[in-house]
């Protein structure tokens, strides 16, 4: 039961993290010479960066995108903190469903986040705003994280939901 455990909260941390990569770090959609993500767009040459406002085309897209992830993130610590508390204060036999319940509401929000910016992607890169072309480009690492992110998160919101505490 102690490597059940162990692997759960090394499950838990990884989504964690992988959400907090893919949040923070600017490679949602990446070219030969810039790289951009929910945030601001790089030119990697001259290593200026420019902040998304919305003087940008389809601002709101872009700021959705970055409300549900930045909940995704929140919801996933907070279902960690719930985990351990219930940990020890569940009945032998219990259910983790409080913790498996904001979970899934991480995974949503994930889900949510990456559906917006994969269908509205050609939009959010026709701005007249940005300083580079950033129209010819590719999904980056950060973007396949939040995907990743989105399985680890629906994964270890079914495990906790499926999980009884034992001795």
């Amino acid at each position: 039961m102690l490597i059940l455990l162990a692997f759960i909260i090394v499950f838990h941390i990884t989504s964690a993290a992988l959400l907090f990569i893919s949040t923070i770090d600017n490679a949602w959609w990446v070219g030969d010479n810039f790289s951009t993500d929910v945030w601001r767009v790089c030119v990697t040459n001259t290593t200026t960066c420019t902040a998304i406002t919305d003087q940008f085309n389809d601002y709101q897209s872009i700021q959705a995108v970055q409300a549900t992830m930045i909940l995704s993130t929140i919801f996933c610590c907070v279902a960690f903190l719930v985990f351990i508390l219930q940990l020890f204060r569940l009945k032998q036999g219990e259910r983790f469903v409080l913790t498996s319940i904001i979970q899934l509401l991480s995974c949503l929000c994930v889900m949510i986040a990456a559906s917006i910016y994969t269908d509205r992607h050609e939009e959010l890169h026709k701005s007249n705003e940005y300083n580079t072309e950033v129209s010819q480009g590719q999904y980056g690492y950060s973007f396949i994280l939040a995907w990743i992110a989105f399985a680890f998160t629906l994964i270890s919101g079914v495990m906790y939901l499926v999980l009884r505490k034992r001795k």
